[in-house]
């Protein structure tokens, strides 16, 4: 025989003889933020136990070209139980993690992969698989976690018998070759029909005349025993992950499994759609999936699941070789990057149930300063960084003494040797050892007050402070005044509302404690203060609400002369500025979250009728009153000569600057002659002006 008659004869040898279908094995896609789930559950939940865990898979029909059939492990795992859209096919998996290394390297493969195809076999040969077509995607993620090291060494198995041996009448065609456009159409149609009830992955399909409709796998025996009786075709269907145009994917197998274990008896060829779908255009397309004809012989089917076929599904590696995976996620789960991402889980476990409609991204953009680093500057840091606050600076210029640690939450007794240091400095790099990406700055920073002389000698370095002290304010979005008397809260005050800035106070007595709001001020418009009675009888307009002086008849003076140490100190019960510090704190998130924000109305009535927020009404203060145990939430509107917003005060400010200043700090009498509280003194008899003592005052 010739050369040319020996490949004549086997090339007619070959189209005689049937060819075994192949199929294209999927490839494992795992997620990394996986592995920080399976982190957390290895550590409070799995520990040393080696219990099979669930664990879902998706795979899609919409690969491009050229990439292998995917199966995807995502993030969330190990917690939903479906896929996770119409859109993706779901895969029911098994996760089986070892203790050490040895034991990954050294357990038996191919009693893992028969443990896991022994219950895929116990689904086919009852008829589960049929309600749930599923279980025909089901696969095997054996692992390792080397927590020390963040190396995570992973083998997927897809369990898949060598029964039946199928074998292809023709070569797989493709749709273009077989259907017409109208027909690929219809049958997309039905596939995407939102309304539709099959599983995404296994199907069968009827075609009548030119028209196509998806029907859930269990009802094929139905379908094509009517079929047989009509013109009515029947087809088997998968959502084909495959991208390969003469080989279907990896799921077709355990489907032919099932067809040949359930129906062997009645039929032995079947035709099969595996269907892919692609976007071209913003128009979805289905012309590229394949129309497979098989024959599944008559090879004697297994009598009992004891008789299971043999099995195959371990996946190969990246070098192509049988062998497990490694993952080294060390880079991207330290310590830090951890930090990062779960600082904020409670605020996002918040808005799957209890607030939906929270926003975090404009608390957490919110730049806070916080002038005062004391007892009442430590806490409410920390409340703000539980909010989600990234941006805090600290406003001081005392330093650490021995008795601030116990009281003032972030110095130790390390700040306190060495003559002590700077509060502001030392708060602001606490914050960065408990969480390392906040943007904390600490400003060593002496404000100047109405009542403390400024000699020439001090002249240049107080303007400096002022200077310093607008630029902070300018630079800022939230102002805490926390400081510990009453006149270093005037000068942020002014220049808040001189600013429109967003400002909050919070003050200490014995047992009591008050947390307020200041009203935002229309600066610049004669009606920036609408006279008391164009005021609402139930609420109060944000803009028209009081500031700390506004229930004041007497400028703030020197508080500190003349004083016994008890009195310089704030001398408070140990928790009443921890409940000062989240009061403020969640004075703030409330207004944030308001449509509002600082201009939201404040009722004057206990339970008012007026606009909320998604974390409910923004109150004008808070007192607490810690010996009753009692909180009230007064309103009261702007002052007309109050020393810290009223309109004479804030145009003083803006026209003459520092010169105003400077007389207000060298004589409270000045401030009160510009405000218009002295002729409010002269109006009255003394014994109708009562000027609190210093028992009374609240600081």
């Amino acid at each position: 025989m010739s050369a040319r008659e020996g490949i004549a004869a086997g090339m007619d040898r070959e189209a005689r003889e049937p060819t075994i279908l192949q199929f294209v094995p999927f490839s494992s896609a795992v997620d990394a933020g996986f592995w920080h789930h399976f982190t957390q559950l290895k550590l409070d939940v799995l520990q040393l136990s080696e219990q099979a865990v669930p664990v879902v898979g998706s795979y899609t029909n919409t690969d491009a070209p050229g990439l292998p059939p995917r199966l995807h492990v995502e993030y969330d795992a190990l917690e939903r139980r479906k896929a996770a859209s119409r859109w993706s096919c779901h895969a029911t998996g098994t996760l089986i993690n070892t203790n050490t290394i040895e034991e990954f390297r050294n357990r038996n493969k191919q009693d893992l992969l028969k443990a896991c195809a022994t219950t895929l076999w116990e689904a086919i040969t009852s008829g589960q698989a049929l309600q749930d077509p599923s279980l025909l995607a089901s696969f095997l993620m054996f692992t390792f976690a080397d927590l020390k090291k963040y190396h995570f060494y992973y083998w997927f198995a897809f369990p898949a018998f060598t029964y039946p041996k199928a074998v292809y009448k023709k070569p797989p065609q493709s749709f273009t070759d077989d259907l017409t456009q109208k027909e690929i159409a219809s049958l997309l149609a039905s596939y995407t029909d939102q309304e539709a009830d099959f599983d995404q992955g296994f199907f069968c399909v009827t075609k009548s005349g030119e028209e196509f409709t998806i029907h859930p796998l269990r009802n094929y025996p139905n379908l094509r025993a009517a079929a047989d009786t009509s013109n009515q075709e029947v087809y088997l269907g998968i959502s084909d992950p495959s991208t390969l145009l003469s080989n279907p994917g990896w799921t077709l197998r355990n489907l032919l499994t099932l067809a040949a274990v359930s129906w062997s008896k009645q039929w032995q060829s079947y035709k099969v759609l595996c269907l892919r779908v692609r976007t071209r255009n913003g128009v979805q397309d289905a012309s590229h999936s394949l129309m497979v004809e098989v024959d599944l012989g008559e090879e004697p089917m297994p009598l009992s699941p004891s008789e299971m076929p043999l099995c195959l599904g371990w996946e190969k590696n990246e070098r192509g070789k049988m062998g497990p995976r490694m993952v080294n996620l060390s880079a991207n789960m330290d310590p830090t990057k951890l930090a990062e991402s779960a600082v904020d889980l409670n605020l996002k476990l918040m808005r799957w149930r209890v607030a939906p409609q929270l926003n975090l991204g404009v608390v957490q953009q919110t730049r806070c300063l916080l002038l005062g680093a004391g007892t009442l500057g430590c806490a409410v840091a920390r409340c703000l960084m539980g909010w989600g606050v990234r941006h805090i600076t600290l406003v001081d210029s005392a330093k650490v003494s021995y008795s601030n640690p116990v009281r003032q939450n972030l110095f130790t007794f390390g700040d306190c040797q060495s003559g002590g240091r700077h509060k502001a400095v030392a708060a602001a790099e606490a914050l960065l050892q408990i969480f390392p990406k906040m943007n904390s700055k600490g400003v060593v920073l002496s404000i100047p007050m109405p009542g403390h002389t400024v000699g020439e000698s001090l002249l240049n370095q107080v303007k400096e402070d002022v200077s310093t002290l607008e630029h902070l304010i300018d630079e800022h979005d939230a102002i805490f005044l926390l400081m510990d008397s009453r006149e270093s809260r005037w000068l942020p005050t002014v220049i808040g509302a001189a600013k429109q800035k967003l400002v909050l106070t919070a003050a200490l007595g014995f047992d009591s404690f008050l947390v307020m709001r200041h009203g935002i001020r229309e600066v610049g418009t004669e009606a920036s203060l609408p006279s008391t009675t164009a005021i609402p009888r139930n609420s109060i307009p944000g803009k028209m609400l009081g500031c700390y002086f506004c229930n004041d008849v007497v400028a703030p003076g020197n508080s500190t002369h003349d004083r016994t140490l008890d009195q310089q100190c704030t001398v408070t019960r140990p928790g009443v500025s921890y409940l000062a510090a989240g009061h403020v704190t969640e004075l703030l998130a409330a207004i944030l979250q308001h449509p509002d924000r600082g201009l939201a109305e404040a009722s004057v009535k206990e339970q008012g009728n007026v606009k909320e927020g998604v974390l409910g009404p923004v109150p004008h203060s808070l007192r607490g009153f810690l010996g009753r145990h009692q909180l009230l939430t007064p309103a009261s509107t702007a002052f007309d000569q109050c020393s810290g917003c009223c309109r004479e005060v804030l145009k003083a400010y803006m026209e003459e600057g520092f010169e105003f200043l400077l007389k207000v700090f060298n004589s409270t009498a000045y401030l009160e002659e510009v405000s218009g509280l002295s002729r409010l003194h002269h109006c009255v008899d003394d014994s109708q002006v009562w000027e609190l003592s210093d028992e009374e005052d609240m600081e």
